[in-house]
Order: C-alpha cells, then structure tokens, then sequence
C-alpha cells in the first residue's frame, strides 16, 4: 500500500502550494511544516486532517497490479469486452468446451508466441481479446493455409498482407512471420478500429470480411433507421459465427473453472528475442549457432520458405533468449561471405542463372547477389559461386531424393496415427523434424490437409529425442511488474534471490524498478 505522511498532507493545505520531489523530503522540510502547524488555527488544521483521511482511503485501495505467473491469467484479468449470453455465442462456447483436447493442442501451439503477441497487445492498448483472434483465425498454426489462400497464424491474404508491408516472394513470406504478421494484424485492427467509428466488434468483423462489406452493412441499416451494432449487421455466414467464437473463448478464459475445462499453463515471461543478422545466413548455420536444432529454427521463424533467409532481407531471427548471446558471439567471428554455404561452379553451354539455380535448389537473384552481378548475362567458362541448399553432404550437393535416403538411414522408422486435429506442423513439433521431411516420406503437400487415422511414416533420431526431453532449464526475460521484489519474483520461479543476484549483476543494488527486465534461468515445464 502506498501513504502519503500525515505531516506532508498537512504542508500541503496549510502552504497551498504544489507537492514537488523537494517537498518529500529533508529535515528542512519537517522544520516548515512545523512552523506552519505553530501558527495554523484549529479549523485548517481540522481541513488537513479531513484530506487526510480522504486521501488515505484512496491509497489504501491503490494495490499494485497483480504480478502473473501464467499469461492466461493474465489476459483473464484484463478481459474487458462485454460477452453476451446469446445462442451464437452459447453454441460456439459449448463446442470449444466439449474438445479440451483441441484447447491442449491450441496451448500447445502458442507457448512460443503467446507473450509476445500479448505484450504488443498491451503496448497499443487495445482489448486483451486481440490476443485470442489466432485461435479463431489458425488455431495458432503458422503453416495454417486457406482454400482462399490465406496464411500464418493472423490468415493474412496476399493482397491485405501487400497492403500492411508483408514481403512475399520465393525465399520470404511475412504472412507467417510471428513478429511481422502480429505488426501488421494490430495495424489493420487499429485502423479497422479507426475506420468503423470506434466499434471493437464491428471492427473484429471487418478483420474477417473486410471493411467494405462492414461499411455497405451499417450503410443498408442507417437507410432503414437500424442499429450499426455487429448483432444488428446482415453480414456472411462466416463472419456471423466469427466474432462469436472469440467472444466463446474470451468467457471460457474468464470462467475456465465455471465450465470445466484447464488452459495449460504458458510462462509469463521472456522466452524468445529477435536478433538482427544484418546479412543473409544459411539457417542450418544459423541453427548451429544458436546451439538449436534446425526444426526449432523454422517454428520460431515460419515465414522462411528456403534453406537461408532472404539475400535482400529482413535480415531479423527469432531465437530463445538463453541461445542469443551465444549466437551472437559466434556471428561477429564469422564474415558475411561465410555465411553461406557455397561451391564455385563453371558455367557451361547452355547455363543461364535460372537453369543453373534450379540445380542446385536455390534462386537466379541468389547467385546474382552472390556474385556481385549488376545483370543476368553470363559467359561459357565464367567461374560463380553457387549457394547451396541443405543438400550439402560431405562437400557434394546431392538430389533431395539422394539426401533423404541418407539421412533416413541414420534414423529410426516410426509409424503416427493422426488423431483429430493433427497437422503436419504438430507432428513435425512432436518428432523434432520439419515439415518439409514430413511431407517428403509421405508423399503429402506442405499444406496437406491430415485424415484421421490416416498413418505416417517418420524417421527419428533416437538420440536428439532423448537430448530434447532432457533439457528444460532456459534463461529468460522477466520485465519487473509494480509491487514485484526480488523475492516475489525468486518464490515465483522456484529460484533464489542470491541467483537472480548472480545472474543480473545486482550486488549492491537496495531496489529493482518496474520495467527492469531481468534475466532468470528457470525450468520452463514446472515454472
């Protein structure tokens, strides 16, 4: 609780002026406040007193925020728009209570990204509700695709995704990028927000059918003196039942324990960081770097279509915090020109950039970057470098027909059952592998859409399985909340105080301050 001293309200009536730092405090300030108590008549001081109290009941219900170890509590907390009790909104909340296992897998799939959407959320002030708007869109699926293309977990449309800045081309698709599509999901919301004079619903309905049909809508119903609420609005089918699906999952947030079913848990801190690269990087290299697998390169950057990132950029990874230090010590020693991987290659009869990228997996604006080319002409003999895809085994680029059989030779064949709700993106999580491998041993689209019961093969390296179960400790970002202390914070976490100590360098340090952000090393499964 946090109280002002009886004697500095007091000074405060008695002197008529303004409260500043100096007046808070010093002797020389008590010694004034004395003098003008010596010379006050019974009635000012009666006033004081009054304010005083006043003002102490104010501040003894001025507690700081709640501190949070899971983020769905702390979206609970800040839920704000009204949920009406309706059919559409009962139906849709009975469905999503009855399928607690498609609620796991949802959880599942946001642990990586969940605090930072709900941070970005936060910072621009908008309803906390925002933060749900992937589970109705993609169910948290960054490969998540649409029969009318839409995609990443925001369901960004090719030509929506142009307007709000997302770069789409051969080797980049920022639809699916986390941080990117997040950017330009709040961008659009904000001006749909703007747009349709304020109207939270109005404005999540326009996010699915596009603010036109909204605006024709409230058009049709001013003509006919109607309300130009979302209930009110004669609008499709699919976006009748959207706004009522987030608003279901904001009151299952709000009463988990009313209908029966459990969010599991997701830290409420820190646990990824964006590192800025500054130049194209081979993400085989980049994942060994960072010490991660490279399936756990590609979840925590999906929009990446190829074997490196962008020549041209973004030139930004998302990446675990506790691995970014060691990432980034390791970039600095290596040279931009090592961070691909590349053989020479001399151009024969025939050869053009195109024909000589489709050999070896990679894109004609590749080799022209890597070579410094101002044009696509080339000459017979002319000596190029060729970047090289992760078919590089031993020095040699391989088929992928070559490469795969290899690398299934070193792996243990497993058989998976798809269950409902199964993607290639959660089985690809499950057995450590990529999608691209999953699709390749089954002879599936990377968008294939999964039958139940339907069987797949996957090779597995016993070995990294087992590495993988074993590792749960990660150093994270805690951001100092108000009425946070050092031991709050260390009982939190199931550390110590002399470690958080340690770690952030706080010897002889009285006192931590909201927003700090401090840096716990932390099992993340039992935090």
């Amino acid at each position: 609780m946090y109280k002002s001293p009886l004697v500095l309200t007091l000074a405060l009536v008695l002197s008529g002026c303004q409260l500043t730092a100096t007046d808070t405090a010093g002797s020389d300030n008590d010694n004034r406040v004395e003098q003008q108590l010596a010379g006050a008549s019974p009635s000012d001081i009666n006033d004081a007193l009054m304010l005083n109290a006043q003002y102490q009941q104010l501040a003894d219900t001025d507690e700081p925020p709640p501190v949070f170890d899971d983020v769905w509590e702390r979206i609970r907390y800040q839920l704000s728009i009204d949920v009406p009790q309706n059919r559409p909104v009962v139906a849709e909340r009975n469905y999503y209570a009855r399928h607690q296992a498609y609620l796991d897998r949802i959880a599942k799939r946001a642990e990586p990204y969940l605090y930072f959407i709900v941070e970005e959320v936060e910072k621009r002030e908008m309803p906390i509700e925002i933060a749900l708007l992937p589970i109705v869109e993609s169910a948290f699926d960054p490969f998540g695709y649409s029969h009318r293309s839409a995609s990443g977990i925001w369901q960004f449309m090719p030509q929506t995704g142009e307007r709000f800045d997302l770069k789409q081309n051969w080797w980049y698709d920022g639809r699916r990028d986390i941080v990117q599509s997040t950017r330009a999901a709040l961008d659009y919301l904000s001006y749909l927000h703007k747009t349709l004079e304020g109207d939270w619903l109005n404005a999540i309905a326009a996010y699915n059918s596009g603010e036109g049909r909204l605006l024709r809508a409230i058009k049709k119903n001013r003509k006919k003196h109607l309300p130009t609420d979302f209930w009110s609005l004669d609008l499709p089918k699919e976006t009748t039942s959207y706004v009522p699906k987030l608003l279901a999952l904001s009151d299952l947030v709000k009463r988990s324990d009313e209908f029966g079913i459990k969010w599991q848990p997701i830290i409420n801190a820190q646990v990824i960081d964006v590192v800025n690269v500054g130049s194209q990087i081979d993400l085989a290299l980049a994942a060994d770097m960072a010490g991660i697998s490279l399936t756990e390169l590609y979840r925590l950057n999906p929009g990446f279509n190829r074997w490196a990132t962008d020549p041209n950029g973004p030139h930004f990874l998302l990446l675990p915090s506790d691995k970014i230090d060691t990432f980034s010590e390791k970039l600095a020693k290596t040279e931009q020109k090592d961070r691909l991987r590349w053989q020479q290659y001399v151009v024969a009869r025939g050869d053009s950039l195109s024909v000589i990228a489709k050999k070896f997996s990679t894109s004609a604006g590749a080799i022209k970057t890597l070579n410094k080319l101002s044009s696509n002409t080339i000459r017979v003999g002319q000596q190029l470098l060729v970047p090289l895809s992760d078919g590089e085994i031993n020095g040699q680029h391989l088929p992928d027909s070559v490469r795969m059989a290899a690398n299934k030779a070193t792996r243990k064949k497993l058989s998976h059952k798809v269950a409902t709700g199964d993607t290639l993106w959660d089985i690809s999580r499950e057995y450590d592998v990529t999608i691209a491998e999953l699709a390749k041993w089954n002879n599936l689209k990377k968008n294939a859409v999964l039958r139940v019961g339907q069987t797949l093969t996957v090779y597995k390296d016993e070995k990294t399985q087992l590495a993988a179960t074993k590792t749960t400790e990660r150093t994270i970002t805690y951001k100092v909340r108000r009425g946070d202390s050092l031991a709050r914070i260390a009982a939190k976490f199931n550390v110590s105080v002399d470690d958080i100590i340690k770690w952030n360098s706080l010897a002889g340090q009285k006192y931590i301050q909201p927003g700090q952000r401090l840096k716990l090393r932390v099992d993340v499964r039992s935090a």
